[in-house]
């Protein structure tokens, strides 16, 4: 198969069977989403969820977070991963919403990756969800799973390889949606130790499978 019959059939799969779905983080704004996502960095969303009310309730602006500090934040993210970075982190990227961009989000990647702990694929999360921009984050699932299903040559070894190639073939309408069918796919179907092929409707394209 040609890649670019490939791409349209994992594309069109993902199309039937999955939900237009962004992210499974819950959040009612720009500046909540960015704070869902850099605390999870290398935390589930499940727990992320159950951190965020409390502390959207109480730091509902940016304002409000950078007139805290650090030690405040931390106590309402003790339980997610490497609290006390993300609890800085949260505390500068608010200063500087409020000191650089008139207390909103900014939503070009430079502007983002100016942010305390928003990197790239966080920026780009924030530009496909928050502002509907053709951006692809490239997590460790849709790293895996992009090699595993052969989208990408094995010369792409890091997440930017990755999102470049990946953007050489999908239509630009569908890149956001595709950033969270991959990463969906690999979270429930394409799992790292134990993938579960016998349940998956794309293991007659496979690379993997077909080894």
């Amino acid at each position: 198969m040609r890649k670019k019959e490939l791409y349209e059939h994992v594309l069109a799969y993902f199309e039937r069977t999955m939900d237009a779905t962004e992210t499974e983080l819950h959040f009612s704004n720009p500046f909540e989403l960015l704070v869902a996502v850099v605390l999870s960095a290398q935390c589930t969303d499940k727990r992320i969820n159950q951190v965020t009310p409390r502390l959207f309730a109480d730091f509902p602006v940016p304002e409000a977070m950078a007139a805290t500090t650090p030690e405040v934040i931390y106590d309402y993210i003790k339980s997610v991963s490497y609290p006390n970075n993300k609890a800085k982190h949260l505390v500068g990227l608010a200063k500087m919403l409020v000191e650089r961009f008139d207390g909103e989000v900014p939503s070009t990647l430079e502007e983002l990756t100016q942010l305390p702990g928003v990197g790239r694929k966080t920026a780009n999360v924030i530009q496909a969800v928050a502002f509907g921009k053709a951006a692809l984050a490239v997590d460790t699932h849709v790293f895996r799973v992009s090699h595993r299903l052969g989208l990408v040559p094995q010369r792409c070894t890091t997440p930017y390889s990755v999102e470049v190639e990946l953007k050489k073939h999908i239509p630009e309408q569908l890149v956001a949606s595709s950033h969270y069918w991959l990463l969906l796919h690999g979270r429930y179907t394409c799992l790292a130790r134990k993938p579960k092929c016998d349940k998956c409707g794309l293991r007659d394209v496979c690379k993997s499978c077909m080894g």
